[in-house]
């Protein structure tokens, strides 16, 4: 077709219309980058179409990591009728017409892989609907999940499938989609070794993104320009990390960043928040984590843990962001730094299952008050001793109800100021045994 001017425009290919990402997509299994431990020659997916049978099929794993690619590949190596549908966009209707497709397909001999996208946002009625027909091999299910099967999956759906579990990319992956990428294109990246370092930083071990990236990057740049790293900031904005609130990163870092602060890392500590800030965590979250900490793995052998937490989240909701965040990042040393005892938490709980397994017993009857006549013949308040009118100001008296007898929950560590509570602790006992 002419243009306004009468110039012949030039021709595009359907394939050069086409996105990066999906040009390259591998053709054949062993050019999946990055999943060696599944589609090299002795990988786990290698195996199982080698055996000419393949079973139902979960991949976990971050974005950009090959799910989809595997499963289209798994299709085409088993002869398989290839059928994509995603949980996001797709109902118990969509399901129902999928199913009774594949009957029909099977009726005539053809079996259906059924790769199903995004598989946890099906609800758990909506994975129930899949059982009969995983059961009767209507379809060969092979989902796909970012999310940890073991807490977003129906435990019959996942007993029906083996979980397969996708890498991140590593840095050595990503170049080589880079060099293909230049392959495809034929054009060298115009980006310098730092730079071209970044666009990896950037990727955050997703294939998809660091292809997206390089394919804005070639857009981008004028014919002859070079871009260093400041270069590649200003025309390709930072991609944000895999991080969801609610989901298996935030638990994942939080875990992280509460196991190094109770293992005295500061270092590592400081390096899962700042995941977590940089991320868009919630600040007031990660004070309350660490309030938490102060209490859950300090306790007293270090009293002021508590108060340096609630001080950082005070500050934090005077200053906000970002100068209140360094409150929360002081907390957080302070919490790594600090002897460690859990010997309160341990308390706590064992206290709590004597709570439940003795019931509503009555204190002993001495430590009772007595406002009235009638409570005063019963016997409340007979025979209590004022704890400071005794000598040491300690009566050593009973205060659990008989029927429990006396019990020991706290036992404090020879660390910080528990070994002071441990001195006075064992001086009180000798008391009571005297007395």
């Amino acid at each position: 077709m002419a243009d306004l001017f009468g110039e012949a425009a030039p021709k595009v290919t359907a394939q050069k219309l086409r996105p990066l990402a999906d040009r390259l997509r591998p053709a054949r299994l062993e050019d999946v980058v990055g999943q060696e431990h599944l589609t090299g020659p002795d990988g786990a997916l290698t195996r199982m179409i080698a055996s000419g049978s393949l079973g139902n099929i979960v991949f976990w794993g971050p974005p950009g990591t090959g799910k989809t690619t595997i499963a289209r590949l798994l299709a085409g190596a088993t002869g398989l009728h290839f059928e994509q549908i995603s949980a996001i966009f797709s109902g118990v209707a969509d399901l129902k017409k999928v199913f009774e497709a594949a009957r029909l397909r099977l009726q005539n001999g053809m079996q259906t892989l059924l790769f199903v996208d995004e598989i946890h946002r099906f609800n758990r009625a909506q994975q129930d609907s899949f059982l009969p027909v995983v059961e009767d091999g209507t379809i060969l299910l092979v989902g796909a999940t970012t999310e940890n099967p073991s807490f977003e999956l129906n435990a019959a759906l996942l007993s029906r499938a083996r979980v397969l579990t996708m890498k991140r990319l590593e840095p050595e992956h990503l170049e080589l989609l880079l060099q293909r990428a230049e392959a495809e294109t034929d054009r060298a990246l115009p980006l310098e070794d730092g730079a071209r370092g970044l666009l990896a930083v950037m990727a955050d071990g997703d294939g998809r993104a660091v292809l997206t990236l390089a394919e804005e990057v070639f857009r981008s740049t004028k014919p002859g320009e070079t871009l260093d790293e400041d270069g590649l900031r200003r025309i390709v904005q930072r991609r944000a990390p895999v991080y969801d609130k609610s989901q298996d990163g935030h638990y994942n870092l939080i875990s992280a960043l509460h196991k190094a602060v109770r293992g005295s890392d500061p270092d590592a500590a400081l390096y899962y928040l700042a995941r977590m800030f940089d991320a868009g965590e919630d600040p007031l979250y990660l004070g309350r984590r660490i309030v938490r900490m102060a209490s859950e793995d300090i306790g007293l052998a270090d009293p002021q843990a508590l108060v340096i937490a609630l001080a950082a989240k005070d500050a934090y909701d005077y200053l906000g962001s970002p100068e209140g965040e360094l409150a929360i990042a002081q907390a957080c040393i302070y919490m790594a730094t600090a002897p460690k005892s859990n010997a309160a938490y341990t308390a706590f709980k064992a206290a709590m299952r004597s709570a439940k397994e003795h019931g509503s017993l009555l204190p002993p009857k001495e430590i009772l008050n007595a406002p009235t006549k009638l409570m005063s013949q019963e016997g409340y308040g007979a025979g209590y001793r004022y704890d400071h009118d005794e000598p040491d100001a300690f009566s050593g008296q009973n205060y659990f109800p008989e029927e429990m007898g006396r019990k020991r929950y706290y036992e404090p560590v020879e660390r910080g100021f528990e070994r002071e509570l441990r001195k006075r602790l064992d001086y009180w006992d000798k008391l009571r045994r005297d007395r």
